[in-house]
């Protein structure tokens, strides 16, 4: 048998590595497979969304791989691999689709830990004239599956335990900062604007650094990383609510609080696997968000991402929706007891 080349002592194809990681993997197929026995049954339909996108999203702190489509004639035109196929199945939905989801292969540039890898898996599906509450029901359902098919009911990582089957703990940020934090977030928030001074105070009170030139979502980001998301989704999941509008991201507000959008994110052993919104249909209101968003990303990272302007005339003519997209390699990790994300990706990125 041929020598394993020096360069890489242990590659992922390595027959006793390989061996390793093989169970992983046969957990992650079961797994893939009770999923879109869980979607079909309720009359769901699964979409492909194309990889090559006019603009890969949106969001600050993304980075995106770029590429160039030459079209027949010569020309050329500049193009990305997607962060998410949102902007896609928003399309679909638009198009009439009722109930779809999708097992989608995305890219994110930057991004390489236990929990990150360039290319994986995002399980995305969306439900027309529903509210994001039927989003939470499914996730309780999503859950109790996975523990069916992983044979157990507690998945551990990280030190920590969390019962799948368990009733989620349903918890708004609002609540999440006075209880885990000390810091009354509410106080911070108008309809129109946030308070930078009062929430850097009040974190600072909680023994968290801020620096002179963080802003509001800078401050509000590490109270969550240093006191809130570490203890999220232990012992149960944790179905986080009721972001501020700020950090809404593609959520519409929340009927009769301007302040709160109706967003939630999904905590299991303190690892966030999804993220959901009562989405927004408001195309002028998009508009104005990402162009927010793309300069602020100027001012951060000298770059900015083009705003997809199909996507927002869809928008225009889209029904009253909900969505989700949940990270289906890290839900996969922790059904199968991995302990990195490579470790239930049939074949890594290189490095």
């Amino acid at each position: 048998m041929p020598a394993i080349p020096s360069v890489d002592a242990s590659p992922w194809w390595s027959p006793d590595v390989y061996a390793d990681r093989r169970p992983f993997l046969l957990a992650r197929q079961r797994l893939q497979g009770a999923l879109r026995g869980f979607f079909a049954a309720r009359d769901f339909v699964e979409v492909e969304t194309p990889i090559l996108q006019v603009s890969p999203g949106n969001e600050i702190h993304l980075k995106a791989f770029a590429t160039e489509l030459e079209r027949p004639d010569g020309t050329r035109a500049p193009r990305y691999l997607h962060t998410s196929p949102e902007f896609t199945a928003k399309k679909l939905l638009a198009a009439g689709e009722p109930r779809l989801f999708t097992l989608a292969r995305v890219f994110r540039n930057g991004e390489r830990t236990a929990l990150h890898h360039p290319e994986f898996t995002m399980l995305e599906w969306y439900r027309a004239g529903e509210s994001y509450e039927a989003l939470m029901v499914d996730c309780a359902a999503l859950l109790a599956l996975t523990a069916e098919v992983a044979g157990a009911s507690t998945v551990r990582f990280g030190g920590v335990s969390c019962d799948l089957t368990a009733t989620p703990e349903r918890l708004t940020v609002a609540e999440a900062f006075t209880r885990h934090a000390g810091i009354d977030l509410m106080a911070t928030l108008s309809a129109t604007d946030t308070d930078r001074d009062a929430l850097s105070h009040a974190a600072r009170a909680a023994g968290i650094r801020v620096a002179e030139d963080d802003g509001w979502a800078d401050v509000f980001t590490r109270i969550m990383v240093e006191k809130v998301e570490p203890v999220l989704g232990i012992g149960r999941p944790t179905i986080l609510c009721e972001y501020p509008i700020s950090e809404a991201a593609l959520a519409r507000p929340k009927p009769g609080d301007p302040r709160i959008a109706e967003r939630f994110e999904l905590y299991v052993c303190a690892v966030e696997l999804a993220n959901a919104f009562g989405e927004l249909t408001d195309a002028a209101e998009q508009r104005r968000r990402f162009e927010g968003w793309m300069d602020e990303k100027q001012r951060l990272y000298g770059e900015r991402y083009p705003i997809d302007e199909e996507f927002l005339v869809a928008l225009a003519h889209m029904p009253e929706a909900s969505g989700i997209a949940l990270g289906f390699d890290r839900l996969a990790m922790l059904a199968s007891g991995a302990r990195r994300i490579d470790e239930v990706l049939w074949a890594p990125v290189a490095p």
